[in-house]
């Protein structure tokens, strides 16, 4: 599976640690690549757009668990909030911010989430370690969940 992955400055110390913490994983790593001040959204855009067209082929083969397809993303920012805004701009991404095992879980099995959202300043890397492999390995639930999620994706008419 290929894992995109985007930070700004304050995430790049936890994106270097989870991303050594799983070498088996296809890694696309977007940068930020040093730790000069950048914006997070344009690592966020980068992410975002991959994942797009990923989940776009998945619709079209009629996948619908994000963890079936070739592709999933982790953002890290140093609150996560921004990040999480800005990718959640997309309509095929659904961007979970998480703090604990149990929500990254939960954002796959009822969410479908296709990113995972960490905030480098309040999430130590054993922590993240841990949500990344629950995130990877977390099936989607479908049923009156998919109803849900299709929802997520819809025009709001605004």
């Amino acid at each position: 599976m290929v894992v995109y992955t985007g930070c700004d400055h304050a995430g790049l110390d936890l994106k270097l640690k989870v991303m050594a913490a799983f070498p088996e994983l296809s890694w696309k790593d977007v940068g930020t690549h040093n730790g000069d001040s950048v914006d997070y959204p344009d690592y966020a855009d980068q992410v975002c757009k991959s994942l797009t067209q990923v989940e776009l082929e998945n619709h079209k083969n009629k996948i619908t668990d994000s963890l079936e397809g070739p592709a999933m993303g982790v953002l890290i920012c140093g609150s996560g909030q921004g990040m999480a805004i800005r990718a959640n701009r997309y309509p095929q991404v659904r961007a979970a911010l998480c703090w604990n095992e149990d929500i990254a879980r939960l954002s796959r099995e009822h969410n479908n989430a296709n990113i995972l959202v960490l905030s480098a300043r309040f999430t130590s890397p054993d922590l993240a370690i841990k949500m990344i492999k629950v995130f990877l390995q977390s099936k989607f639930e479908g049923g009156r969940h998919q109803r849900r999620v299709d929802k997520l994706s819809s025009d709001t008419g605004c």
